[in-house]
């Protein structure tokens, strides 16, 4: 199916089963980006290799699963698991089944999530919370496609799609030490990016009125209409919690509002938002052209553009402040591990070494390894010729 033959707007729904669910419940594509995403998520769905989906939270990676299996055709059923939901001591169990008297309590035989997907999908949620130990062991399931039961040792033969999904860069987790860089290769065959709402502007409001029209008939309350100064709100606001938060201000503006008109003042967002602010940081290149793009496509575009107001009215030591921050936040998302602070900024360790003292975190008498810098949590990077990296 192509772009121009495709309706205006189609609209991805679950019901309402978990209703203290962070995720997104409905997920239309009617915004260009969204009309590009379904084509794609069209081409793609057919096959049978592993999908993986990254998007924020509450952007709709579920739904984006249960399409690409309903894409698919495949008889058997769609079963969804969240990675970061079970204990690392029964996830193995959880995944792959157990035999009686496998351990305490296994009073029985057990499936496991992949022997009871069997010939359908299998959507592991959040898989860069899964520990590195069951990921060695899912790289062996997806290369052999068969599963061995805790205490058996018995292989069983399955077939399974497995969509994957993240909300964080999996990228930077390999280089953390968080995640294996050959299961990333066995998963990363079909990727499928979802953009957070604000980089699809012509979804809020398509969905906002789906929210509206269920909240209503769930409430019992007469037709109710968003005003314009209320639509201009949704479109303005930047939904850090993406869908599942448009979806909690539609319903918290219901309960609110006595009219039959939605009003700004009935729209209840991130509390700490303030509208003023949000318009002052970004309304000096709003109308230029591409603007959009550049403001919500990359962080990079977002911190050259915060570089360019502080160019205005530089502060009197801007680069060594900026250098500092860069340092400091790279050594702190590394668990303050010099190997992976380098491999993070893509430097040897020797110059990340020589910015953390010139930076006043690492003692000049220091010696050439911390407690944290042990050779069998992390990569080796002796080679201080060229850039660390979790495959040294």
């Amino acid at each position: 199916m192509t772009l121009d033959s495709q309706p205006p707007t189609t609209l991805l729904a679950l019901d309402d089963a978990q209703p203290l669910s962070i995720r997104a419940k409905a997920m239309v594509f009617a915004d260009p980006a969204s009309r590009a995403l379904l084509d794609y998520l069209e081409r793609m769905a057919p096959s049978d290799v592993p999908v993986l989906v990254n998007g924020e939270t509450g952007t709709g990676k579920e739904l984006v699963a249960r399409h690409v299996h309903r894409l698919s055709k495949r008889a058997g059923p769609f079963l969804a698991v969240n990675c970061g939901a079970i204990t690392e001591q029964l996830a193995e169990s959880e995944l792959f089944g157990h035999e009686a008297g496998a351990f305490t309590g296994a009073v029985g035989r057990r499936q496991g999530w992949f022997e009871a997907a069997d010939g359908g999908t299998l959507f592991l949620d959040e898989i860069g919370d899964l520990p590195l130990p069951l990921q060695v062991k899912l790289l062996r399931v997806l290369q052999e496609r068969e599963v061995v039961r805790l205490g058996s040792r018995k292989p069983i033969p399955i077939d399974v799609r497995l969509v994957a999904a993240t909300n964080v860069d999996l990228n930077h987790a390999v280089h953390a030490g968080r995640f294996r860089l050959d299961l990333l290769y066995r998963l990363n065959i079909a990727q499928v990016r979802l953009p957070p709402l604000r980089e699809r502007p012509g979804d809020i409001e398509p969905l906002a009125e789906h929210f509206l029209k269920q909240y209503t008939q769930r409430l019992g309350r007469a037709p109710v209409r968003l005003s314009a100064g209320a639509r201009a709100t949704l479109k303005r606001y930047p939904w850090p919690g993406n869908i599942r938060e448009l979806e909690n201000a539609i319903h918290f503006a219901l309960l609110v509002a006595d009219g039959s008109d939605l009003e700004p003042e009935h729209l209840s967002m991130a509390g700490s938002w303030n509208e003023h602010a949000w318009d002052s940081t970004w309304s000096d290149d709003a109308a230029a052209p591409g603007a959009h793009a550049q403001m919500n496509g990359t962080p990079l575009a977002i911190i050259g553009k915060q570089l360019e107001r502080l160019l205005d009215a530089p502060p009197s030591d801007l680069f060594n402040e900026l250098d500092s921050l860069i340092v400091r936040t790279a050594f702190r998302a590394s668990g303050e591990n010099q190997v992976r602070a380098a491999a993070l900024l893509g430097v040897t360790r020797n110059v990340i070494r020589t910015m953390l003292r010139r930076h006043g975190l690492l003692g000049a008498a220091d010696g050439e390894s911390t407690p944290r810098d042990n050779p069998a949590q992390v990569p080796d990077a002796s080679d201080d010729h060229r850039p660390a990296s979790p495959n040294d």
